[in-house]
């Protein structure tokens, strides 16, 4: 229940959908203290975004300038540089996705030599996911606080339910949109083939049992429609669209899934 008070005020804090939101999330590697102590590092996080927004003006500000010799990848340096890195791609991968499509909006713009108008949108479009993130964080810090968040795992623990299993496919779902915003477009097509083998095909015997076209339609979204988006190269939003598609058949899944447990439990 702690996760699903915080998805509630998170998502409405941000302007979006309940359904979309899965907290916590894993990083990738290990994870630093820092992250189930949020309250205590936000001064350094509003200084960190602060300091990036900085860095990243100064990049625009060359290419505006007609500097020929302007590093594109410190776009990315630099983020991968701060602490509040981890903070929002432990607690929101959404947002954590928007920032890193936002960096290579930037880049990518500065790269093919677009006009100053296209790399200066890009760059609000941008800025305005770090503040977003933050944002997100403060909100998750206050949660924290009260205790009505749970701590992010250090490692990883298997889920041992049916219902458990669609939300960690759930999170992995909202992971591969942030690694395809990262342009790891491999690790993102082996994250769906390994969440197909490793959860799903777990559970879609039981799942079979309640609705057999759900399944179908899963597996084909598994193995056909997402590698598809991930493979053409499309946008961030377009591969968001297609998951989001798929984590709302997941949530229908759920639902029967718990339903059926329900029932089980009743008659023994």
């Amino acid at each position: 229940m702690k996760v699903r008070i915080v998805s509630a005020a998170l998502a409405l804090a941000l302007g979006i959908s309940a359904g979309s939101v899965s907290l916590p999330v894993m990083a990738n590697g290990e994870i630093t203290a820092q992250v189930n102590n949020l309250n205590e590092h936000i001064s350094t996080y509003e200084e960190e975004v602060r300091w990036l927004i900085n860095k990243y003006s100064g990049v625009v500000n060359q290419y505006q300038q007609g500097d020929k010799d302007v590093r594109t990848q410190a776009l990315v340096d630099h983020w991968e540089e701060v602490n509040f890195h981890e903070a929002i791609e432990t607690q929101y991968v959404p947002v954590y996705a928007l920032i890193w499509q936002g960096i290579y909006g930037v880049k990518n713009a500065i790269d093919k030599d677009a006009g100053t108008d296209v790399v200066m949108a890009e760059q609000q479009k941008l800025h305005a996911s770090l503040w977003q993130a933050l944002g997100a964080v403060k909100l998750a810090a206050h949660y924290q606080q009260k205790g009505l968040l749970d701590k992010v795992r250090t490692t990883e623990k298997e889920p041992t339910t049916a219902p458990e299993v669609i939300d960690d496919i759930d999170k992995r779902l909202n992971k591969v949109v942030a690694k395809y915003a990262e342009q790891l477009t491999e690790v993102a097509m082996s994250l769906v083939h390994d969440t197909y083998l490793q959860r799903f095909e777990g559970i879609e015997g039981a799942l079979i049992e309640q609705d057999a076209e759900l399944v179908e339609d899963l597996e084909k979204d598994f193995n056909v429609t997402l590698p598809q988006a991930l493979k053409n190269k499309g946008s961030v939003d377009d591969v968001r669209a297609v998951i989001k598609d798929m984590q709302r058949k997941l949530a229908r899944a759920k639902s029967l899934l718990e339903e059926a447990e329900k029932n089980r439990k009743d008659v023994f």
